[in-house]
């Protein structure tokens, strides 16, 4: 039987080589395609935009009420605080404004102390109620005040003024936000010399505020009696300013 022979043909080493560098540059190839065709590496131009707009208030809201001191129990506390709102709703109601527009804001009865001889003695009881009124005429912000004093009503705590329904004065705050940002948008494509595409993302911030008018009893006289009878101070709503501030993101074509 003849012999069988077995060859074994190895390639040379600059083979090898060669087909580890061909291989090498296919790689790198298909990589950079990949990174040209992945979406997320498309570029954008984000802008925003501010709008404001000015309203007049048409609500204003007061807040007042009644503390009574010290009283020798918590009975006579609460009957003093109890007639006194009692006098200080019916001179509000009677200037006009509905009970809806009424509401209690704060009520506490405490008890009160003093030291003595390093103790703390009990001397009495205190009590607060305050009302949040709302006053849709304005022409009657005043005159609601000085009822409200004239019946009793001895703390103060602010006035504030502000619109009662806002949105609508918002969306218009809105619409120039939103075309301060697409004219920014286009004047910085325009200047990069390239097209602007599809929004890819927006967002809204930024509200209107008001700074309330702050008053306090000793500079209005607060504490009831004769001397209020026919005292007004005069309070100016003004303008309200509404603002809203947007951001688009625009992809780029």
């Amino acid at each position: 039987m003849a012999d069988v022979q077995t060859v074994n043909v190895r390639p040379p080493v600059w083979a090898l080589i060669v087909a580890v560098i061909i291989g090498g540059f296919f790689y790198i190839g298909g990589k950079h395609i990949e990174a040209e065709d992945d979406p997320s590496d498309e570029g954008t131009i984000s802008v925003s935009g501010d709008g404001r707009v000015f309203a007049v208030p048409d609500i204003a809201e007061l807040s007042f009420g009644i503390q009574t001191g010290r009283q020798k129990t918590a009975a006579i506390a609460m009957e003093r605080v109890s007639d006194g709102m009692k006098a200080v709703f019916d001179a509000v109601k009677a200037q006009g404004v509905e009970e809806k527009d009424i509401r209690t804001e704060n009520f506490w009865l405490n008890p009160s102390y003093d030291w003595a001889t390093g103790q703390q003695m009990l001397r009495g009881f205190e009590a607060n109620q305050s009302l949040r009124v709302k006053v849709r005429d304005l022409d009657k912000v005043s005159a609601v005040l000085a009822a409200a004093t004239n019946a009793g009503a001895n703390q103060a705590g602010s006035v504030s003024f502000t619109v009662d329904e806002p949105e609508a004065k918002r969306a218009e705050a809105r619409m120039e936000a939103i075309k301060e940002a697409k004219e920014k948008a286009e004047k910085l494509a325009d200047e990069l010399g390239v097209e602007l595409g599809e929004i890819k993302s927006f967002s809204e911030g930024g509200g209107g505020y008001y700074p309330p008018v702050m008053m306090r009893a000793e500079a209005y006289g607060m504490g009831g009696g004769e001397d209020m009878a026919q005292k007004q101070t005069p309070l100016p709503a003004g303008e309200k300013e509404i603002t809203v501030s947007v951001t688009i993101v625009y992809e780029l074509e």
